[in-house]
């Protein structure tokens, strides 16, 4: 099963973790978790593999020099913002199906905006509605709020309080990988850079993460959903996966990544 709680990578950098993966690990399929990370610098140059109990990766340093990736998307905006705060109505398209994946993956948390906050967000915007229970939404709020209590005690505030002034942690996909596509559904790997600060003169320190998604076509819009990240899990089974690597690394482009530029 995908982690259904921040974690700490080996640096005692705190990781959002791939929040897609967590909620969909709750409905009782086995996806893959984002929690392949390194410490920043960007997780492991040879690219810690995902799985169902991922570790974390062995570090690197970033290249000196900018490799150009050799693709690029600006992905599409949804067409409005749902009571929730979240971006939907994406196109019937590949580029959409990644751009709601995108959307999905796309948290911050700081001041008074919590994991709890983002994860129940993200579950009520973005899954599809076989996968949205009582019991699913109830396990991501215990789940969220456990993890709430131990990024307060590592930025040394109490629970439920905000966080101190200019800290946060933010995760942002900043590339993707096609693993299957037709009409109604899409699977593609995200690769995601989360940063964290912990106060106003601290230092921030990053992480990357690898995920696999899967979406479906669903009453008018791309919903994640764990029929189709199932799918997608099994698709990749005895492949190579992508490596965890920075954009401007030359294995980058060696792992088949498209870069995302800002959204059209």
């Amino acid at each position: 099963m995908g982690r259904t709680r921040g974690t700490w990578n080996t640096k005692g950098m705190w990781l959002a973790g791939a929040v897609l993966a967590a909620v969909l690990a709750l409905t009782g399929y086995a996806v893959f978790s984002g929690g392949d990370d390194g410490g920043d610098t960007p997780a492991g140059k040879g690219g810690a593999s995902a799985s169902a109990s991922p570790g974390p990766s062995a570090t690197y340093a970033p290249p000196e020099d900018w490799t150009e990736p050799n693709s690029w998307a600006a992905l599409p905006r949804g067409k409005r913002t749902d009571d929730h705060g979240s971006q939907v109505g994406f196109p019937k398209t590949t580029e959409g199906a990644v751009a709601m994946m995108l959307a999905a993956n796309t948290t911050g948390i700081e001041g008074e905006k919590s994991n709890t906050d983002e994860q129940l967000r993200i579950y009520r915007s973005y899954i599809g509605k076989a996968d949205q229970t009582s019991e699913n939404a109830e396990q991501i709020e215990l789940n969220a709020l456990s993890s709430d209590k131990a990024l307060a005690k590592q930025m040394g505030v109490s629970p439920g309080q905000p966080l101190p002034s200019g800290a946060y942690v933010r995760n942002t996909v900043v590339g993707y990988k096609i693993i299957k596509a037709s009409d109604a559904e899409v699977s593609a790997w995200l690769l995601s850079r989360v940063v964290q600060k912990n106060g106003e003169t601290a230092k921030e320190s990053g992480s990357y993460t690898r995920t696999l998604a899967g979406a479906q076509w669903e009453d008018g819009d791309w919903k994640l959903t764990g029929d189709a990240t199932a799918r997608a899990q099994k698709d990749v089974q005895g492949q190579a996966q992508p490596k965890i690597v920075a954009p401007g690394d030359a294995d980058f482009n060696a792992s088949g990544w498209t870069a995302i530029r800002e959204a059209s």
